[in-house]
């Protein structure tokens, strides 16, 4: 049999990995190295989330995706920094009390810088009231129109009670003023012998005969009469009294209103805004409407308040008003640009503060209102964390209606709200912003699709790419960025040996020799590690071998599960085989990702065979150990067969397929080739060489695909080879296409240099076997079959005799039966000849119902049911 050889299949040691050369960055150490300018490796996230920005149409706010350490947050930072230009200035926004409804104060946008201005005003207006309106009182003018308008009412209140009294004692009655607790109130009482006496006295005098009845009875009478002159006397006095009040009151309107009109005349010229103005007219008819509180007087005595969390000190007098001033942009030059890292309800929306009041109660007012971070960047960019809102309770709801309306509402949010004295709607303030929101893809295709409001607001979605192009400006970009950690936490410099060691690091994380990973945290954290044995060593810079170490330490910490798999490997208890042949028999690779960390490890996979018509057998699928990947790559076995052996017969095999030892489950395609290889091998009789791993997806033309974790899974054999001794017949056939991708250790590509390891890289399912198998696989000659002593040809012999096997024990097996269908007629005819006599024949005429009895006629309807399983197997053949 012609043996194969895989020489033209194997790859050089160039090929393995790609090599930095330190010459191409023009530097010795990074501290000369060009400092980073812009954003690294994210062209098209940029011009998206530009574009996010430049729009201010409603609804263009950004969704930013990407792989954690892409450097998405670094990165908006970076370009919100740049953006000086703002299209509307940020202003501060103000709340002012509601004179006409306390409850629901106003809400006014003032330019940057004022709202501060406007307070201070207002404390300022009130000082000077508090200062003026005094003079109002003390000026001659008024005291003597106020005493004159207060005399002529009292004179007429005194008119009123003499001719009341002039009444009562033309009654012989008298008014006098008893004591009722804390108060007096008069009262009228007849007079008996010049004293007044109560109806109580008279009643009992009279009950006793010591007065007479019917004189008690005319003073009740009379003393009725005069009750109601004296309650309409008193109603006189009071309407006088309120008439003085309402004079006194336009009195003193009439004095203070040029003085309170002169000191509004100048907040009015500085503040010309509608709602300002609107508010100053309000001002000044409250001041008006209650001028002499501004009178002095003195503080009243405090009280000791024995709860010790409610508030000590009085309320203010003049807290209507104070201006809350919740956004103050004075200090604000550029566009505001806020992170919030804890999007709770409170801290976007902002809050209504309270406190315990001197009977206990929590209250408010509009001047514990405060701000959250959506109106803190009103007019500039808020930065969230997706996922970290919408998981707080109500911040979804009311960022979806804050964006749509363009308003927000501050509203509480407050467990015990009941307890509440007062409850406060502020109005809701008009806002201008854009949202970053930063969350993970998957989240975006949910919101997407399950929220159609989501759409509607996030119109932009700039997606981070992991990885960037591998270039010679790229690469000394690369040694900017390096130079930018460096420099801002303090770090050590690298030598150029070292940054050519990362920048290798960079191109295997990326897992293409033609890409970079733009994963910047973990490389950053590589270099601070670097850093940390550099100066363990007392180094004054980090080399390449201190980058070493950092990875060498990395994967250590985090190889724990990949160590103890090895071990098991080491001691037999795993079965996994590295030397000689077996038939039906290959080593597979897989990936095992734990977090972060991802590591590659052998797997046996067998193949066995038997005649019959179920075809090929998963085992992983049928024992529901396997995705639905890994059935799609068997299934694809099944073409493959039918393809290039099942032309002119059908598939006459039982074939199961597993990964031995495998007892957590497996997904991926692969494995495909893998186990085509060990069908193959089972069918054809040839053995496969242990000391070949194997790993390469396939599809139903035979053509090899490539895979994922290459590098991984090659390192993984590579270890058990290196336990148990390298032998240079030892390797790893790969896919052509995943050449680009190996970015293999020193060590590796060492060995291969040196003849003691293999590399093979195969387009074809006829490649990879002929390797494996060292026997040519064959090609189809035109009248369809396939050379002898080939593996194709001795798979499809194979095959074809099983077909006929199959068929002769189908046709056998359906001879007998209908022999045995056929039995129970012959033994009749002998039966009838050796009955002569008459009863022996109504014997036998007696038994023919009991034949009927028997009922063979179903067990041929059985044989008849069989027919169609038979044929089964051929329409699956087709």
């Amino acid at each position: 049999m012609a043996r194969f050889s895989g020489e033209s299949f194997l790859l050089s040691p160039d090929q393995l990995r790609w090599r930095c050369d330190p010459a191409c960055f023009q530097f010795k150490t990074t501290k000369d190295a060009t400092p980073l300018d812009g954003v690294l490796g994210q062209a098209r996230a940029l011009k998206a989330i530009e574009l996010g920005l430049d729009i201010r149409a409603p609804g263009y706010n950004i969704y930013v995706s990407g792989l954690a350490g892409t450097g998405k947050m670094a990165t908006i930072k970076a370009l919100l920094k740049k953006m000086n230009g703002m299209a509307t200035p940020p202003q501060d926004i103000i709340y002012v009390n509601n004179f006409k409804d306390a409850q629901k104060p106003w809400s006014i946008k003032l330019p940057a810088g004022q709202g501060a201005e406007f307070k201070k005003d207002m404390a300022e207006l009130v000082e000077d009231l508090k200062r003026t309106v005094p003079n109002i009182f003390d000026n001659p003018e008024y005291k003597d129109r106020r005493d004159a308008i207060i005399e002529e009412h009292r004179n007429q209140q005194k008119e009123n009670f003499r001719q009341l009294e002039s009444t009562i004692k033309n009654e012989n009655f008298s008014m006098v003023q008893v004591q009722m607790g804390p108060f007096t109130r008069p009262m009228i009482l007849p007079l008996i012998d010049g004293q007044p006496v109560q109806f109580e006295q008279l009643e009992n005098l009279a009950a006793n005969g010591n007065f007479p009845t019917d004189t008690l009875q005319r003073l009740k009478e009379q003393h009725a009469v005069l009750r109601n002159e004296l309650e309409s006397t008193m109603k006189k006095v009071r309407q006088i009294e309120r008439n003085m009040r309402e004079a006194l009151n336009e009195l003193e309107q009439s004095y203070g209103y040029h003085i309170v009109s002169d000191l509004l005349t100048d907040l009015r010229e500085k503040y010309r805004i509608e709602k300002v103005l609107r508010y100053l007219d309000e001002v000044q008819e409250a001041v008006l409407s209650d001028i002499t509180r501004f009178k002095e007087h003195e503080e009243p005595a405090q009280q000791p308040v024995p709860n010790p969390f409610a508030d000590m000190s009085g309320p203010d007098e003049f807290l209507d008003f104070q201006v809350n001033v919740i956004v103050d942009n004075s200090q604000t030059d550029k566009l505001p640009v806020i992170i919030e890292n804890t999007p709770t309800y409170k801290n976007l929306f902002g809050f209504v503060e309270k406190q315990i009041n001197k009977f206990g109660n929590w209250a408010t007012d509009y001047t514990k209102i405060r701000a959250g971070s959506i109106l803190q960047a009103d007019g500039g960019v808020l930065v969230i964390n997706l996922l970290d809102a919408i998981s707080e309770a109500g911040v979804w709801k009311n960022l979806k209606r804050a964006l749509k309306t363009r308003e927000l509402e501050i509203e509480g949010w407050d467990a015990y709200y009941w307890m509440l004295v007062s409850s406060l709607k502020p109005e809701p303030i008009p806002i201008n912003l854009k949202i970053v929101a930063i969350g993970d893809a998957w989240l975006f295709q949910m919101l997407y699709h399950y929220d159609e409001d989501f759409r509607k607001i996030f119109k932009v979605k700039a997606d981070f790419d992991y990885e960037m192009e591998k270039n010679a400006e790229m690469i000394v970009r690369y040694s900017s960025f390096l130079h930018k950690i460096i420099t801002d936490e303090n770090l050590l410099h690298l030598t150029a040996k070292a940054v050519a060691a990362i920048t290798e690091e960079g191109v295997r994380m990326a897992g293409r020799q033609k890409k970079l990973s733009t994963r910047f945290s973990i490389i950053a954290d590589i270099v601070r590690e670097a850093d940390y044995y550099a100066r363990r060593e007392n180094k004054k810079l980090i080399t390449e071998q201190h980058v070493a170490q950092s990875l060498a330490a990395r994967r250590e910490r985090l190889s724990l599960y990949e160590d103890k798999l090895q071990e098991l490997i080491d001691e037999g208890l795993i079965l996994i085989s590295s030397t000689g042949g077996v038939v039906g028999q290959v080593n597979g690779l897989a990936v095992t990702m734990l977090g972060d960390y991802a590591f590659g490890h052998p797997s046996r996979i067998t193949a066995q065979i038997g005649l019959g018509t179920s075809g090929i057998i998963n085992i992983e699928r049928e024992s529901k150990m396997s995705g639905r990947i890994h059935d799609k790559g068997v299934l694809i076995l099944s073409g493959y067969m039918r393809g290039v052996y099942l032309r002119d017969k059908p598939l006459s095999i039982n074939a199961s397929i597993t990964f031995e030892q495998n007892y957590s489950g497996i997904e991926g395609d692969s494995a495909s080739s893998t186990e085509m290889y060990a069908l193959l091998s089972e069918l054809s009789g040839l053995p496969i060489d242990q000391g070949i791993a194997v790993t390469g997806s396939m599809n139903q033309k035979g053509e090899i695909q490539p895979i994922g974790g290459v590098n991984e899974k090659i390192e993984g054999f590579f270890e058990i080879c290196k336990t148990r001794g390298l032998n240079g017949n030892q390797g790893v056939m790969i896919p052509v296409q995943n050449v680009e991708d190996l970015m293999l250790p020193l060590e590796i590509v060492d060995a291969v240099k040196k003849h003691k390891f293999n590399l093979w890289a195969v387009a074809t399912v006829d490649e990879g076997i002929s390797l494996l198998t060292g026997v040519p696989a064959g090609e189809r000659r035109p009248d369809g079959t396939y050379p002898p002593r080939t593996v194709n040809g001795l798979v499809d012999q194979r095959l074809r005799e099983m077909a006929m096997a199959l068929r002769k024990f189908g046709k056998g097996k359906k001879d007998k039966e209908e022999e045995e269908e056929e039995m129970p007629t012959t033994k009749k005819a002998p039966a009838k000849k050796a009955v002569k006599k008459a009863p022996a024949k109504k014997a036998v005429a007696k038994k023919a119902p009991a034949k009927k009895a028997v009922k063979k006629a179903p067990a041929k309807k059985a044989v008849a049911k069989k027919a169609p399983a038979k044929k089964a197997p051929a329409k699956k053949a087709k």
